[in-house]
């Protein structure tokens, strides 16, 4: 009994030094970081769907390096990191189908249906892949890359485009990266909603 007690204590106190290198969970940010649309509907808006053309937007897909929360940095062509100390709120394809929510009814008219209102007649349908959202390390540019599909009236012809956009960070820091990623997220939606809206 005191041979197995003291067993225990010599492993408790081996893992003491240890205590300082091991982490059971990633520290969060100090602020985690969002999208903010530079081109939204006035306040007080009303949009009919009876007099304007509707549309439903669905969340892009992304490749494993999109699925989460943080940044990735392109540190060479085939290995990736990530900006320390940087976390989204939620994973970048969803926040970009918001920013294009937002900046697609405010540059064509169109009126931005959810899923459940979508279902007897969604519109047009955007859909696509979010290829990149991140860091390129050897520009120090935020790119944005999204392989839009829009489908104009239900069940025809089925369009594809892709939209890129660079803008350098001054820094691969939280702070400099996410106002960069910012900027060239909405430049993609404003592109993305002068396509939809021609």
């Amino acid at each position: 009994m005191v041979r197995s007690s003291t067993k225990v204590l010599l492993a408790l106190a081996a893992m003491v030094p240890l205590a300082g290198c091991i982490s059971f969970a990633p520290k969060p940010p100090p602020s985690p970081l969002t999208l903010t649309s530079t081109t939204t509907l006035p306040v007080g808006n009303t949009q009919n769907s009876g007099t304007a053309p509707t549309i439903t937007i669905q969340v892009p897909v992304v490749g494993q390096s999109l699925a989460g929360t943080r940044i990735p940095v392109q540190a060479s062509e085939t290995s990736i990191a990530y900006v320390a100390k940087a976390q989204w709120v939620e994973p970048p394809n969803r926040m970009f189908a918001r920013l294009l929510s937002d900046t697609i009814p405010a540059k064509t008219g169109r009126i931005v249906l959810s899923s459940s209102q979508a279902f007897s007649d969604p519109g047009a349908v955007l859909s696509g892949e979010l290829r990149a959202f991140g860091i390129d390390a050897a520009t120090q540019d935020a790119v944005v890359i999204f392989d839009g599909s829009l489908i104009r009236t239900t069940g025809k012809i089925v369009e594809k485009r892709r939209f890129e956009a660079r803008v350098h960070a001054s820094a691969i820091a939280a702070g400099p990266v996410s106002v960069a990623l910012n900027q060239a997220a909405n430049t993609v939606a404003g592109e993305v909603a002068d396509w939809v809206g021609k």
